[in-house]
């Protein structure tokens, strides 16, 4: 699943008519949203207890992992590719066809909804989805679904844009967008900011529900190059875009892709990969 809410934290319809945009065009927001850090997907993985109890001397531990929002299966993909199985929730059936076509298995529910059953994992995770979830209901729905030292691991991408390239980006909406209803500068300048406050009410929500030791947080940073092309086809896919009238958005993308094409046809993004990391206890 998607970005943060552009403007904060929206009231409830608006929320999810937000979180239920992205699958308009699920196979560019798989083709386009970038994944996360390698290293961040190994060091959740390697703290994976595995699964106990398997026959056969020669038969490895597979670790079990739920992956929740899991929008198209990037993360799940990622997980799979560490030696995981991985199982995803995902309310919008769209975006789960393609996850599905992909090679993840998919639960079509909301989190909050979903049964595990009988079923436990070694992690549940979330791949910039956690906030679209209740923080206290998606805590306890987690702490259900983990074995005793399971993980509970919602991890966001983060985007840092050059300063030349925010303000292009922040010109173009204002001016296709007079009215729009989010906080431009905000998205291009203020992402860091807005996502410690997203972490911290999801580590309030994990706190509440109990069952968890205190929750810790990791970071990775990195970078990706965009060509103008390239980056042209994942703005459309943010929360912020997903649901503006098909001229403004055309206007939008045209102010920054002259933009990009005017220092050379590319830039470099910097990304924070904030991730939370809550271990499930032997008491929950």
């Amino acid at each position: 699943m998607p970005t943060m809410p552009p403007s904060g934290l929206p009231e409830a319809r608006q929320h999810r008519q937000v979180a239920e945009s992205f699958g308009t065009d699920a196979a560019r927001y798989d083709r386009a949203r970038p994944r996360y850090p390698d290293a961040l997907v190994r060091r959740i993985a390697a703290g994976l207890p595995g699964l106990p109890g398997l026959p056969g001397p020669d038969v490895p531990e597979v670790p079990e992992v739920l992956d929740v929002g899991c929008g198209t299966g990037i993360a799940a993909r990622q997980f799979r590719a560490a030696g995981c199985r991985v199982l995803g929730v995902e309310p919008d059936a769209r975006m789960a066809d393609v996850a599905r076509a992909l090679g993840t298995e998919v639960d079509v529910a909301r989190f909050e909804d979903w049964d595990p059953a009988d079923r436990t994992f070694d992690a549940v995770v979330a791949g910039t989805a956690w906030h679209w979830i209740d923080p206290v209901a998606g805590a306890e729905r987690a702490a259900r679904a983990l074995r005793p030292g399971g993980l509970l691991a919602p991890f966001w991408n983060v985007f840092r844009f050059p300063d030349d390239v925010a303000d292009a980006v922040v010109g173009a909406c204002r001016r296709a967008l007079p009215d729009a209803p989010f906080d431009v500068t905000a998205l291009t300048k203020g992402a860091l900011d807005a996502y410690r406050q997203v972490c911290a009410r999801a580590a309030d929500g994990i706190r509440d529900a109990g069952g968890f030791d205190e929750p810790q947080q990791w970071r990775h940073d990195w970078e990706r190059t965009y060509t103008r092309d390239a980056w042209l086809d994942q703005m459309p896919t943010l929360g912020a875009f997903t649901r503006i009238p098909p001229a403004a958005l055309s206007d939008v993308l045209a102010g920054v892709g002259a933009a990009i094409d005017a220092r050379g046809g590319s830039f470099t993004m910097g990304y924070a990969t904030v991730a939370l990391i809550a271990v499930r206890t032997e008491t929950a």
